[in-house]
């Protein structure tokens, strides 16, 4: 049963920082490309980054771009999620997902496996 088991979601007030990680049960994943993203109450899903298969290629939603940084350890076959100067507008649940390709996609529907989310709230 493949798995991917994210944490590090919590409470922050507006300025802080948190620091994601989704951790996949099965080695081949080191093979894919991995993203983050995230879904508000009473709205779609909707990306927030993402990482080639070596980390050599990373991929932000505008309003993330300079402040979260999306990074890969191989061989703990873990993605982190670095998120500072966080924002109420950030509070959403989590999800972590894997592309069964080199490549990371701007598109939900291109990611095979999700992880259960992880809730992130930033109180103003």
């Amino acid at each position: 049963q493949v798995q991917l088991v994210e944490s590090g979601g919590g409470l922050v007030q507006a300025g802080g920082s948190l620091r994601l990680s989704c951790a996949a049960s099965e080695r081949t994943f080191t093979r894919y490309a991995m993203g983050w993203f995230r879904q508000a109450s009473g709205k779609e899903r909707e990306f927030v980054a993402a990482i080639s298969y070596n980390g050599g290629r990373t991929y932000y939603e505008d309003s993330v771009k300079g402040r979260f940084t999306i990074s890969r350890d191989n061989a703990k076959i873990t993605v982190y999620l670095q998120m500072n100067s966080l924002k109420p507008e950030d509070t959403a649940v989590y999800y972590c997902a894997v592309r069964r390709d080199y490549s990371g996609s701007y598109s939900y529907h291109d990611y095979d496996y999700w992880g259960q989310g992880t809730q992130v709230t930033v109180s103003s």
